[in-house]
């Protein structure tokens, strides 16, 4: 007897049952067993499928029974059958209702790597982000500025739900309690143009600066290391907390006898504590000792 075919995996089944048990290669069937089958009914290919199988019984209210059969994974092709005996002795109550046998059969198709290969060959890539790219061009084309702010001798224009949302700062200057939504013009103090236009380009395109590109300072060394300062400055200024660490650790690879004093000053100033530490421990090596002029530690 067969159920009606099935489809599981892409794939056509049915599960059989034998009343007098399954019938051996020479006709007979064991004695005493009934069983029960499941049978692959489509054609699976030269190379077959990989599936593995459950029975459960159930009674008349379908509520599983107690008992189980399960098969583990293993290769299958078309008209192969898993076959699981079953003493009749073990039937009675459990398993017959009314001169009824209730089974659900469960069939498990295993997809493997190999099958994957002809998707993965045609498959799509996905282009990386140009989030940042797309930001930094809004900025460079001025579209739709709502706020312009006066930097020494320059201006930049730039929108202010966009540093906003980058800066506690921002935020609170234009949509704080005492912030002013229509405020569009703001003069800056303090912060060299080419400082402000880093932090500008930081808070729109999340891209850590290249210091020796930033124009006004020395391509020296020390230069660096003074662009660096002017920056953990302004990041510290707007609370641009991944900025500020970026110049701290450079500060802390470009440290020399003669920076290293200014930059424990800054470290101190700005609640650096990882920074104050290293020009700490520099200043306090011997090597380096002739060339560090002397600091106040408080």
């Amino acid at each position: 007897m067969s159920s009606d075919i099935f489809c599981v995996g892409g794939h056509d089944w049915e599960i059989r049952f034998y009343p007098d048990g399954w019938k051996l290669v020479d006709g007979s069937s064991k004695s005493g067993f009934f069983s029960v089958g499941i049978r692959l009914v489509s054609d699976a290919g030269d190379s077959g499928i990989r599936a593995s199988y459950e029975f459960t019984f159930l009674d008349k209210r379908g509520k599983e029974l107690p008992v189980g059969l399960s098969g583990r994974p293993s290769s299958m092709k078309k008209g192969y059958e898993w076959v699981q005996d079953i003493k009749e002795a073990n039937q009675g109550s459990k398993y017959v209702q009314n001169d009824c046998i209730i089974i659900r059969g469960t069939v498990r198709v295993l997809v493997l790597a190999n099958r994957l290969e002809g998707a993965k060959q045609g498959s799509i890539t996905v282009p990386d982000s140009n989030f940042g790219h797309g930001f930094k061009e809004l900025l460079e084309s001025e579209v739709g500025w709502d706020v312009v702010f006066h930097v020494g001798d320059e201006a930049f224009r730039a929108h202010k739900s966009i540093l906003a949302a980058r800066s506690p700062v921002f935020r609170a200057q234009f949509f704080g309690p005492a912030g002013n939504p229509n405020l569009n013009e703001v003069t800056v103090d303090d912060i060299l143009p080419s400082i402000f236009k880093v932090i500008l380009r930081f808070i729109y395109t999340d891209q850590l600066p290249d210091v020796h590109d930033i124009v006004g300072f020395s391509a020296s060394m020390s230069g660096a290391a003074n662009v660096t300062q002017h920056l953990l400055v302004a990041a510290d200024l707007y609370n641009l907390d991944r900025l500020k660490v970026f110049c701290e650790s450079k500060l802390c690879k470009e440290l020399t006898a003669v920076s290293v004093a200014t930059t424990l000053a800054l470290a101190e100033q700005h609640q650096c504590a990882h920074l104050k530490a290293v020009c700490l421990k520099f200043a306090a090596h011997p090597i380096n000792l002739a060339g560090t002029s002397a600091v106040h530690v408080s």
